[in-house]
Order: structure tokens, then sequence, then C-alpha cells
């Protein structure tokens, strides 16, 4: 296989698209035709760039052209509602003003027909109010009077401000009969209400609208939105009234139409995208050499991997069918690939006499409630031989992230479960053994405390003969001497047992245990050493105590080893201190024994230390004891501890849950 079969290619579609010229001239087209999609590029996206700055400049003259259109409608239209209530003011003649009724009609029906104007006042030739709608009075323009008069038609006054702060104007419409003059009439606007009343709808939707004096300060604006300042829109004169007023219009700005732009902007990304998709399809051409020929060294190199695994790999679809195994599971089972891909439930491997709880836990595996941390479980081998294995299931997804099975890793740990087999007897033996050593390292005390009922059963034994030899065969008194014989048979009897029942090797049990008759029956086997050794043992059980399930012989085998502990620990203590207390109670629930001596106590760094295997302070010793007891009292899902005793020397305490299986 030519593994520069890629880069090959590459170089010959690099020689297909641009091949070396021959000459400068040729070299300097080649450079220009390679130049020239990139020209065209730039040309589009220049021209699409220019038709959008000339679209937007012509919007924006459009817009302005609009807008003072607009301001000269609204002028002309404001001037044409001035005129008309000019007329209408001037129907308000001295025949009206004579009736006040008459003159209060005419005025409401010019008030409330959105007119702009907000009182209406009829003056006399001196200026004296006569009537006024709305009050009862008015400031007269006497100026404005005059000149309306003098050139006789109405005359509009400065601006002002009432009391309120809203600016105003007024209109001096003067009254003649036979040329003399025979009243005024005036009308007084507010700039607010004027363009209220004669601002129309469409208008408004989209203009901001106000009237400005001379300097630019707005007198009043009539906007559905916040209106920019007067510099940014356009002023025209309002005349009438004039006198320095004028209308002012600006155009809302509503959100620029994004489709022309959308449209330019799409057909350049349309542009650079062919670009780039022409640049990117070369590249994915030329990686997609490099990739097929990568995958094919990865299978390569994936197939190696699964076949040297010496785990087994099972993979399953949701209805447990195998689809896929490795050679290490067909090793591992004695079928091949071929007869194991495509089984279904239940498979060959399956033991027949377990064939039921298999198939109850294949189908909570399928259904996703099988064992998180793995299980054990007993296949067969081809050949009939049975073996355990280890599984881990996990979950097969697909890349679109859909379940699609199971799959398996399967360990054989046969091997693992003969060596933990073989562990198990061992520490048996290494128990048995241990007790063996107890008793040996108590065989003179016992020796002794077997001596006194065989002394007393050879004195009494002794004494009878002589008494038969003597002819004194006294009844009563022989059977007395009988009696104490058979006690002191049963005493040695009964220590014997205990010596046979503690070092013979047994199975560990769970039977009921009385913790209070084996402390009690522990106690007596170190009684004859502890006198030996002058150590007086206090006993502090408490009445009552429940029984327990668990193994009898092993419990008394931890106590017993403690206890001798105790005993070993006063050694060079003062005689009068050398004491063993046992006390036995109930303590949160569990039953709590506690073996206490009164020795020199056990220093800190090496408390840490007491529980390991094979660690011991003492010369002869194995350092098993305390690891042993401790084994034991797990095994029973109890807690072994150690402690200071605060009167000096250490505290043993073996706690027991009552509801030990």
């Amino acid at each position: 296989m030519d593994i520069h079969y890629p880069r090959r290619r590459e170089a010959l579609y690099h020689r297909h698209m641009f091949p070396p010229a021959p000459a400068d001239a040729d070299a300097r087209s080649a450079r220009w035709l390679w130049l020239l999609p990139r020209l065209a590029l730039v040309l589009f996206i220049a021209s699409v760039a220019t038709q959008l700055w000339l679209r937007e400049r012509a919007d924006i003259d459009e817009a302005r052209a609009t807008l003072i259109s607009d301001a000269l409608w609204l002028e002309q239209n404001l001037r044409f509602n001035l005129r008309h209530n000019e007329e209408r003011l001037a129907g308000i003649g001295p025949e009206q003003a004579s009736d006040t009724r008459a003159f209060e009609a005419h005025a409401r029906s010019l008030l409330g027909n959105n007119t702009g104007l907000i009182q209406i006042v009829w003056l006399d030739p001196a200026l004296r109010t006569v009537h006024a709608l709305p009050g009862t009075s008015h400031a007269a323009n006497g100026d404005a009077v005059i000149l309306a008069h003098s050139l006789g038609r109405p005359i509009y006054g400065n601006h002002f401000r009432d009391t309120a702060g809203e600016w105003q104007f007024s209109v001096h419409v003067p009254l003649t009969r036979d040329g003399r003059s025979v009243g005024t009439v005036v009308g007084v606007y507010t700039l607010a209400k004027l363009l209220d009343d004669g601002v129309p709808w469409w208008l408004a939707q989209r203009n901001h609208i106000g009237v400005t004096d001379l300097s630019g300060l707005f007198l009043a604006r009539f906007s559905k939105q916040a209106a920019p300042d007067a510099k940014d829109g356009h002023r025209i004169d309002f005349n009438p009234p004039g006198h320095g007023l004028g209308l002012w219009l600006a155009p809302i700005r509503k959100p620029v139409p994004l489709s022309g732009k959308l449209l330019s902007a799409s057909l350049v990304l349309l542009a650079l995208l062919v670009l780039w998709s022409l640049w990117a399809l070369r590249r994915h051409f030329l990686h997609r050499l490099e990739a097929e020929q990568a995958l094919r060294e990865q299978h390569a190199l994936r197939k190696a991997m699964e076949d040297s695994l010496q785990t087994g790999l099972r993979a399953r679809d949701l209805r447990g069918v195998i689809t896929y195994v490795n050679p290490a599971f067909c090793r591992m089972v004695g079928w091949s690939a071929e007869e194991l891909v495509g089984l279904a439930p239940p498979m060959p491997y399956w033991i027949d006499e377990e064939i039921d709880s298999t198939r109850a836990l294949n189908e909570s595996i399928l259904a996703g409630r099988g064992p998180k941390q793995g299980f054990e479980i007993r296949f067969k081998r081809r050949d009939g031989e049975v073996f355990w294995a280890l599984i881990h299931e996990a979950p097969l997804v697909t890349a679109g992230g859909r379940q699609s099975g199971w799959m398996s890793s399967i360990v054989d740990i046969t091997p693992q479960k003969q060596a933990d087999e073989r562990e198990r007897q061992q520490g048996e033996r290494l128990q048995s053994t241990a007790r063996l050593i107890a008793m040996g390292e108590m065989a003179s005390s016992l020796a002794h405390e077997l001596n006194q009922p065989l002394a007393a059963i050879s004195s009494y034994t002794t004494g009878s003969i002589n008494l038969i030899e003597a002819g004194r065969t006294d009844l009563p008194e022989l059977r007395g001497v009988l009696a104490k014989i058979r006690e002191q048979s049963q005493r040695a009897g009964r220590i014997i047992h205990r010596i046979y029942a503690f070092v013979r090797r047994a199975e560990p049990k769970s039977e009921p245990c009385d913790i209070e008759h084996i402390v009690e029956e522990m106690a007596d086997l170190i009684e004859a050493d502890a006198r030996r050794r002058k150590i007086t043992v206090r006993r502090e059980l408490a009445a009552d105590l429940p029984v327990i399930r668990g193994d009898h012989i092993l419990i008394g085998q931890a106590l017993l080893n403690l206890m001798r502990n105790g005993i070993e620990a006063m050694r060079d203590s003062p005689e009068g201190e050398r004491v063993l207390d046992i006390a036995a109670r109930m303590e949160a629930g569990q039953i709590a024994i506690a073996i206490t001596d009164h020795g020199p106590g056990i220093a800190a760094e090496v408390a840490a230390q007491l529980f390991e295997p094979f660690y011991t302070t003492k010369e002869e010793g194995m350092g098993m004891g305390l690891n042993i007891c401790r084994s034991i009292v797990e095994a029973h899902q109890g807690r072994l501890t150690l402690e200071a005793n605060p009167g000096g020397g250490s505290r043993f305490t073996i706690s027991l849950p009552v509801a030990t299986p």
C-alpha cells in the first residue's frame, strides 16, 4: 500500500488546476486568470454596497421632500382654519352682543367645534368687556384693536403665557356699522389646543410636530413619541398669527426595512460561500483520501487491540440478541463468533439449573434496572465446565444519542474465587492455630486447674478404701464421700470440655449466642492463669443481655485473646494494681464488652499499628492475635476499639449489634 497516495493526489490536483507556465507571459496570464474571480467578487461586493448607499440617499431625499410637503400642508390647513374662525367670529354682531343668550350660543358653537379657540370676548368701542365665554373679563390688547380697526381686518396679537403656563395668542376682529366702530370680537387660542384640533392623525403618525419661537424654544408639541431637538427638523414661518412663530416638523424614524439590505448582504454572502465551498471542496477531497487511509489503519489497530484483550466483550441489541463478540469471549465460553452472533436468550452458555434466575436478571438488565456496579454470575463452557464471570453492563449509544443496545465487559474470575476460598480456609486454620497456641501458653495453668479436682478425687478415693479396709462401711458417710468424688470429676470434665470445645476446628456457625455465658466461660478459662500471676479478675455483667446470632467459638476466641493480652500487660505492675475488669452492658442498641487492664498502657504510635497483621510488641508473638480478633468482630458486623484507661492501662471494647446475622 502506497502511504503517499493522498499527497500524490493533491500534487496531481494542484498540477491540474495550476499547471506550470512555460514562459513569463503565460505565468502572468495564469495569475490574472486566478485573480479574475477574486476581482469579480470584489467588484460585485462594491456594486452592491454602492447600490445600498444610493438607495439610502434616495430614501433620505424622499423623506426630506415628504417632510417639507407635510409642513406646507399643515401650515395651509391651520391658516385655513384660522381664517374660517375669523369669519365666524365676525358673525357675532351687535345683535348677538345685545342678547347674552344669542352670544353664548354662537360662542359655544365656535368653542366646541375643534377650532383651537378657548375663549371668545366681545369688547365695546371703549375696549370694555361686554361678554366673555368662558370667563367674565379679558385683558384687551389696545394696540391690536386700534390696528385692526384702522386696517379694517383681523389682527393677531403677540403670543403670551397664561397663569397656568400655557402659550396663547389672540385674534382681534373689528366690527363696524356705517363706517364707524361698534365693537371688537376677540378669539383666544392656545398653541397646544390649536395643534390638537388641527393636526390630522395620519400626519401625527409619521411626524413630530411643534410650534417654536425664533430662538428655537418649543412653545407647544404634538407628537405620539419623544421628539428630537428643534435643530433636527424642518421649520417654516407660521403666518398667521406670525410674530416670530414657526411650525416645526421632524420625521418619526421608523425601523429601517432590512429586506433590501438583507437581499444584498445575502448575495455577497452567497458569493463568499461559493468561493469558500470551492476551496473547502478541494480540501475535503484531499482530507477524505487521508481519512480513508487513517480509518483503515485505525480499524486494523482497534481490531488488533480487541483481539489481544483478555476481557470478553459482548454487544446486544435492546431485545437481547447478540450483535458482536470478541475473541476473548469466544475463548471464555467455547463457542465461535459465527455461532453466537444473532442468538437470542436463552444463551447456550447459561447454566441449566439456574436458567430461570439468569433469565430474570437478563430481563432486568435489558429494561435498564440491572446492577450499576457490576455483578457476578456463573456460566458454563462448551465442554460443560462451570466458571464465575464478573460482568459490567453499559448502554450502547449511537452517534445520534439513541440507545441501540448494551455492551458487556466480562472477566473470568474463577481463579480469584478459588483464591478467596483458599484464603478463607487458611484463615480458619490460622484461627485454629491461634487457639491451640493460646491453650499451649495456658497449659501450665490449666494443668494446675485440673490437678486440684484430680487430687481431691484421689484423696477421697484413698479415704474410702481405708474406711472399707478398717471395716467402717457406714453408708451415709460413704455416700457423702462419693458425692464429693462425683462433684470433683464433673468439675474436671467441665474444664476438659471447655478446652476441647475451644481448640477443636469447626466451620463458622450462625447460632443463638448468650454473651453472658460466653464471657463467663472465657473468664473461667483464664481464671487459673490470673491467680497464678496474682491478678484479680472482676466481672460486671448486666442482667438480661439479649441473645445475638453468631459463632460461639469465634466470639469466645476473640474475648479470650483480649483477656490474655490484658493479663500479660500487667505482669510488671505492682501486685495491688493487678486487676482485670470485664464488663458487658447495653450501649446505643448494641452489646458493649469492655476488657480493661491496669498496665502501662499503649503508646499512640503503637496503637496506630496494633491491628495490622504481623505487628507485635512481644518478643515471642506472631502479630496475628489482634488482627484475628478484629476480623472475627467485623465478621459479626461489630467494631473493636482501643482507648486509654483513665486509671492507667488500656481498654478494648467489642461492640456487637443485637441483630447480628
